[in-house]
This record gives C-alpha cells, sequence and structure tokens, in this order.
C-alpha cells in the first residue's frame, strides 16, 4: 500500500511541476512558460490537409507558432478563432502558424470543427497524439509550442489564450 502511494505521489508531483527546462521567471501573460534553456526542435513529422507529410525542417528560418489541439476540446474551440485572426496580422505574416489536431480525429471531423468555427486562414494539420504528447511533454490540450526562426523552441502555452490579447501580441513580435 505504501509503494502505490508513493508512486501517486511521484505521478501528482510530475504533473503539476513545470519541467526543470522553463524559467521561473514568467512574463505578466496568462499561461505562457518561457524556456530558462532553448531546445532545438528537428526531425518531427506531421501530416497536412489532405494526407501529404509534412517535416518541420520545411520552415526552416521561419518563427512558427505549432498548437495542439482537438475537437473534442473545449477550451480549443474558444482558442482557435484568435488563432485564426492571428495570422492575418502584418506584423505575423511571416511567422507559420500549424494547428495540429493530436486528439485522433479524423481529417473531415477536423474540417468539420474548422467550418463551424469560420477557420479560414489556417490548415489541417494531424499527428499522433501519444508521440507529440511525449515528444513536447504535452499535459493538456491546448498547448502551444513558440519556435524561433533558429528552430529553438522559446516558450510554450499551457492551456487556453487570447492571441489577440495585445501584452502577447507585444511579447511575440519582439521574441519570435
Amino acid at each position: 500500500m505504501k509503494i502505490i502511494f508513493f508512486n501517486f505521489l511521484v505521478i501528482i508531483f510530475y504533473l503539476i511541476s513545470p519541467g526543470v527546462s522553463y524559467s521561473i521567471e514568467r512574463p505578466e501573460i496568462k499561461n505562457l512558460i518561457v524556456n530558462k534553456d532553448k531546445k532545438k526542435i528537428e526531425n518531427i513529422e506531421f501530416i497536412k490537409s489532405k494526407g501529404q507529410k509534412v517535416s518541420l525542417s520545411n520552415y526552416q528560418s521561419y518563427p512558427i507558432i505549432i498548437n495542439f489541439w482537438a475537437t473534442w476540446c473545449a477550451p480549443c474551440k474558444k482558442e482557435m478563432p484568435s488563432l485564426d485572426k492571428l495570422k492575418t496580422l502584418s506584423d505575423f505574416k511571416d511567422v507559420i502558424i500549424l494547428p495540429i489536431n493530436i486528439g485522433g480525429d479524423s481529417y473531415e471531423k477536423s474540417k468539420e470543427f474548422f467550418d463551424k468555427l469560420k477557420i479560414k486562414n489556417l490548415e489541417i494539420y494531424t499527428g499522433s497524439g501519444s508521440e507529440f504528447s511525449q515528444l513536447f511533454k504535452i499535459r493538456g490540450l491546448p498547448t502551444t509550442i513558440l519556435i524561433d526562426r533558429n528552430g529553438f523552441e522559446i516558450g510554450r502555452i499551457v492551456g487556453y489564450i487570447d492571441f489577440h490579447d495585445q501584452t502577447l501580441l507585444n511579447w511575440l513580435s519582439k521574441n519570435l
């Protein structure tokens, strides 16, 4: 019984503690975690709208926002329209936005989700939930990974955020 209790405590501690690669210092932006040490992001593949395999290396030299989401995720439904509008802002025209559905949904179901929310500026991407969860240590959805022009993860947003929050937009402009 003590072993089960100990294992339970270890799991709880893991889930609530920030990773060691994250900074204690946080800008005044809810849910944004800035990395203390940058981590190179390489060799990542996912599926584009109609079954094409795409590699993150296709977007070298561009800042990248990867948003992990699922159709069944209520905060994702709330967040996706503001991410769609971010794509239209001139200050972010060079930023690659990759919304990757890792919820196990089909392309058709993802398209219905986009259509219902009137998402017009983003493409649909899909990927393995278990693979990406392990690779990026995703603890919930939505999770957004922020990658600079050199291919390093500089931070992440855990949970819902309004991508039109002016403080966030200013921070993204300076750091991506």
